[in-house]
């Protein structure tokens, strides 16, 4: 039984996890499942957005699944840990914006992954947490070097030394999170931006991914050149001829991806 759900609708693709059983924590299968799903929603030229979520209530993902790990050798932990890694990075890859949707706890990996996507949707009852320290590891598949980016380094220093739990509202503030809904609406919120980035044209929005990843961590004079390639294209889309004909025809823009 595959342990990640794929479903599409108007462009938009949910991926949840499917192991509400265990908080949707990160086995073997589950992360093999997962990279599968993104290989294939990549491909499609089609696809617009992409939404991720945990199955059920009590979690978004609670991270690696180490009732598992006891039993695997150190040869197959330190895969697993390379395989939730590469999950995190191709994650990055998805050549459209990413959206989480989460609920319940979002801990260790599980907060990885979330960080490892473009926006963050979090109900109020969202619980999130790097703990990997309690346990004599620290997070390993890009969270001390994503989470500085997203939080501040003092605040990311605070969460991992200590490991401890905060809620959304604490997410909110110091920026580990862009929304906080009700718990329950936090899907519906995640489609409502997908529609939002699906109504725009589409190869301005994965050129835009592009240049964001490019121009994330460089100086301006360096950043610059990279960003323009990106951009100088568009130009000559069939798209930027329908967007600015609609602006002065004052309606709404039918966007292709040509």
């Amino acid at each position: 039984m595959a342990l990640v759900r794929v479903e599409q609708s108007e462009g938009i693709a949910t991926v949840t996890m499917d192991r509400a059983e265990a908080r949707n924590a990160l086995s073997r299968a589950l992360v093999a499942d997962f990279r599968a799903a993104l290989a294939e929603l990549s491909a499609d030229v089609g696809l617009r957005a992409v939404i991720v979520r945990g199955s059920g209530t009590r979690a978004f993902c609670a991270g690696a699944d180490l009732v598992e790990r006891t039993t695997l050798t150190a040869e197959e932990r330190v895969q697993h840990l390379e395989a939730i890694w590469a999950l995190c990075e191709e994650l990055v890859a998805v050549p459209v914006p990413v959206i989480a949707a989460i609920r319940g706890f979002c801990l260790a990996g599980g907060g990885e992954v979330a960080l490892a996507c473009d926006v963050r949707v979090a109900a109020e009852d969202a619980i999130f947490g790097f703990p990997e320290v309690a346990v004599g590891i620290f997070p390993g598949a890009g969270g001390v070097i994503r989470l500085p980016r997203v939080v501040g380094h003092g605040v990311a220093r605070d969460l991992l030394y200590t490991g401890r739990r905060i809620d959304a509202a604490e997410a909110l503030r110091v920026g580990l999170v862009d929304r906080v809904v009700q718990p329950g609406t936090e899907l519906a919120v995640a489609w409502n931006v997908a529609r939002e980035i699906a109504a725009n044209a589409p190869l301005a929005i994965r050129a835009m991914k592009r240049a964001l990843a490019a121009a994330d961590g460089r100086p301006p004079a360096e950043a610059a050149p990279l960003v323009m390639a990106e951009r100088r294209p568009l130009d000559e889309t069939a798209d930027y001829a329908e967007g600015i004909t609609a602006f002065a025809e004052k309606r709404a823009p039918r966007f292709e991806g040509r």
